[in-house]
């Protein structure tokens, strides 16, 4: 059985989808959560109420400024004294094909790369130094399934700022497995979420479920469950490793 009683566990773009599902089970094994949000308060507030037994901080930043996501690590040490645990699922999905205009195309390029690869980073960084200063700790960095196999043309800056994203990860766990700093990465298919919501009413659902061989989209909650199990420290040499869940549409 999974226990993270004690510890203290960093989840941004917590207040909804896989965020949230993380949250929530990090609360049910014992963890106290600083739950990040952007802009929607109302549903960080109604996942706090799930974990108030256990404990939860509430931060807000928006992460396509820096000086926010160096905000939101201060704020999120000062609530226990320490963190333990930081899990960068913060992401966003967005348009912008070749097609777009030069302003469009490049204002995407920058947003996702920000949120999903910089601000990532940033917190990174954080954790590796406050993380030594404790013996260690863990980093679970939330990618994707494009990072690996690319995705369609429109969103081509999601899937880099994806693989960048595991780069980076890879480049933690090996340069800081000393310090018994752990770092993974779990990568995503497509998830029942609302992140997902606008790809799948332009494409359709049969469309996508027709490539996954288990025949349909994860749970948020079944990405949770990979996540908590490496959270706990539980698998120490696989520091490093990617795990998949997208039912076998993407076996490499």
């Amino acid at each position: 059985m999974l226990d993270l009683d004690g510890k203290v566990v960093l989840v941004t773009g917590a207040s909804r989808g896989i965020g949230a599902a993380i949250a929530r089970g990090a609360g049910a094994v014992g963890a106290g959560v600083i739950l990040h949000y952007g802009r929607n308060c109302k549903a960080a507030e109604a996942v706090a109420d799930d974990l108030q037994e256990t404990g939860c901080h509430m931060v807000q930043g928006d992460f396509e400024f820096d000086a926010d996501v160096e905000r939101v690590w201060r704020e999120a040490v000062s609530w226990k004294g320490h963190i333990d645990v930081v899990i960068n699922n913060a992401g966003l999905y967005e348009m912008g094909g070749v097609d777009e205009n030069f302003e469009t195309w490049t204002g995407v390029w920058r947003r996702l790369l920000q949120v999903n690869l910089v601000a990532a980073a940033h917190l990174c960084r954080q954790a590796v130094l406050h993380f030594r200063s404790l013996g260690g700790g863990v980093i679970v960095n939330i990618a994707s399934r494009a990072a690996f196999r690319g995705d369609t043309p429109d969103y081509m800056q999601y899937a880099a700022s994806k693989g960048g994203l595991v780069s980076l990860t890879r480049s933690l766990a090996r340069g800081f497995a000393a310090d018994n700093i752990l770092a993974y990465v779990v990568a995503p298919g497509f998830v029942r979420t609302e992140m997902a919501e606008d790809f799948t009413r332009v494409h359709g659902e049969e469309a996508i479920t027709r490539e996954i061989p288990l025949g349909d989209m994860a749970s948020p909650e079944d990405v949770a469950e990979v996540v908590l199990f490496l959270a706990s420290g539980r698998a120490r040499h696989a520091t490093g490793t990617t795990i998949d869940i997208n039912g076998a549409s993407y076996v490499r």
